[in-house]
């Protein structure tokens, strides 16, 4: 079934949306979703798992996305109608292209789920322009392409910033090698996935989305953006307003507190 279906979408791959299996596990593919236009994920190239049960297509598979996206939770299992989350909603006549069809169609809806993260389209964009150098170096931890390295991994766990890029460079070598021409052409520093300044040691001017948006940084302030992790950047992207700014509201609630006992003492007086 599964190997048909290989067949099936090399001839006619969905748009924006290429995957395959992996070489010694044919229940373990492994997809790209290219973003699409007029998305805040435009060009982004978007990394992830499909883990089948043996008794697929009688059961989903369960679905993750490697790469810090600003919309799902890195490495981590999706709940989907779609997913191994809810197998009794599973139709078996779904192909791999329908579930990477709809994941595609969820990534760029405002739906919520488990393993769904909130982040503006700011933040989103800025991940956007990272996720090649996130997926080639792990996250700044691999920092140049070597020859005739092999990639040695076991099974799909969870793949996270640190790995140095050997997941993604024994799934997809040759965007792995297309990705460091890309970060060397827009002087890409692989350490940390920001802009490296030209010979005057000024950042590059040049105008492509992917370079502007490295250029704007995270919050579009201008100037190189802080160096931070993809995966870092993912959880400060996926965390609420509440949980981000909890110790200002815990003062303003204890300020609150000492002026109402204040103010009833006052009165009581």
């Amino acid at each position: 079934m599964l190997t048909r279906e290989y067949t099936a979408i090399q001839a006619n791959p969905p748009p924006y949306i290429i995957a395959h299996p992996s070489e010694t596990n044919i229940l373990e593919w492994h997809y790209i979703l290219t973003g699409p236009p007029a998305t805040p994920y435009e060009g982004g190239q978007y990394w992830g798992t499909l883990l089948f049960p043996p008794d697929y297509p009688f059961a989903p598979p369960s679905i993750r996305m490697h790469t810090p996206s600003g919309r799902f939770q890195p490495s981590t299992r999706l709940c989907l109608s779609i997913s191994d989350f809810h197998p009794k909603s599973f139709n078996p006549a779904w192909e791999v292209s329908t579930i990477l069809i709809g994941l595609m169609s969820f990534m760029t809806s405002d739906e919520m789920t488990t393993g769904s993260v909130h982040a503006s389209d700011t933040e989103r964009k800025w991940l956007a322009a990272r996720t090649r150098w996130w997926n080639s170096t792990g996250g700044g931890s691999r920092t140049e392409k070597k020859a005739g390295v092999s990639a040695s991994v076991k099974g799909i766990g969870a793949v996270k910033a640190g790995d140095g890029g050997v997941k993604f460079r024994a799934e997809w070598p040759e965007l792995d090698s297309e990705n460091f021409d890309w970060m060397k052409k827009h002087r890409i520093d692989a350490a940390n996935g920001n802009l490296k300044p030209d010979e005057t040691g000024k950042p590059s001017l040049e105008c492509s989305a992917e370079v502007s948006a490295l250029v704007r940084g995270p919050k579009g302030s201008g100037g190189l953006g802080a160096v931070r992790d993809g995966g870092q950047a993912a959880r400060e992207a996926g965390r609420g307003w509440v949980s981000r700014h909890k110790w200002k509201l815990a003062a303003i609630v204890v300020l609150a507190y000492v002026v109402l006992s204040r103010a009833v003492g006052e009165k009581a007086q």
